[in-house]
């Protein structure tokens, strides 16, 4: 670019949110967060803030660590999260995981050729719960979009009861692009509807060997066109009597162990 030439808009944007991702930090709470946070060496660790009875339950872990806690009456323990939110005395500011390339852990991420897509969902207790479902079935990934879906959060990592230390969580730019990515890897993507006329098992069946993604949509709006079109098969989840219906949560726990059933 010439001396003086300005830069595109889009530049601009691109690079003030790469500044921004940079700067930000995330506060884990609640016992388990925090200790499977401090044992986990590729968790960038800032700030530790723990009540006397915290510090007894995860004296291992902080020692494992090696950081130096910041200790804090129960009373006023001022950290920057939701004055609801059930921290037991422990807080610690991280930085966001870093898990890597799309395609690096789609193909040569350790579990069962299985990853599951979200399609805005931005319930963090939702998306804490797949995170759960996806460690217990063996799936290399969860992916979100980066925009219009639950961010790492404290409330997720609560939720997901560990598991966001150990399940790629990955925020991509553009869904449907992702989803392209990985039809091209091989993967074959089944969006799952509940007015689809394909069963969930004949649509894992129908797979064949072939590695599967599962796209889940938001509850409410379901899966979004662009979404729709670019899976290679919609599916739906039998169930009995004239109504049936799960949040997306269980929707996912579902499909990823039959999934995970196949052969």
């Amino acid at each position: 670019m010439k001396p003086g030439t300005k830069k595109p808009t889009w530049v601009v944007d691109k690079e003030r949110a790469k500044r921004a991702e940079a700067k930000e930090t995330v506060w884990l709470f609640g016992l388990h967060a925090v200790r499977d946070a401090l044992m986990n060496p590729a968790r960038e660790k800032i700030r530790l803030v723990l009540t006397k009875n915290a510090y007894d339950k995860l004296e291992e872990a902080v020692t494992a660590s090696g950081m130096e806690p910041e200790m804090a009456d129960p009373r006023k323990f001022s950290v920057p999260i939701d004055e609801g939110s059930v921290h037991q005395g422990a807080a610690l500011e991280v930085k966001p995981l870093n898990w890597g390339s799309l395609a690096d852990v789609a193909i040569s991420g350790k579990g069962a050729p299985l990853v599951v897509l979200m399609d805005r969902v931005t319930d963090p207790h939702n998306v804490g719960a797949v995170l759960r479902s996806a460690e217990v079935f063996g799936a290399r990934a969860v992916i979100a979009p980066r925009h219009h879906s639950a961010p790492e959060t404290g409330a997720l990592a609560k939720t997901a009861s560990g598991a966001l230390e150990r399940q790629p969580y990955l925020r991509v730019t553009n869904l449907a692009d992702a989803m392209q990515e990985l039809r091209e890897m091989g993967f074959y993507l089944i969006g799952l509807d509940g007015e689809a006329e394909t069963t969930l098992e004949a649509a894992v069946a129908g797979a064949g060997t072939r590695p599967i993604g599962l796209v889940m949509g938001a509850e409410g709006p379901g899966l979004r066109e662009k979404t729709r079109e670019t899976c290679d098969l919609l599916a739906r989840i039998p169930f009995a009597g004239a109504f049936g219906s799960l949040n997306v949560s269980n929707a996912a726990a579902v499909s990823l162990y039959a999934a995970s059933r196949r052969g």
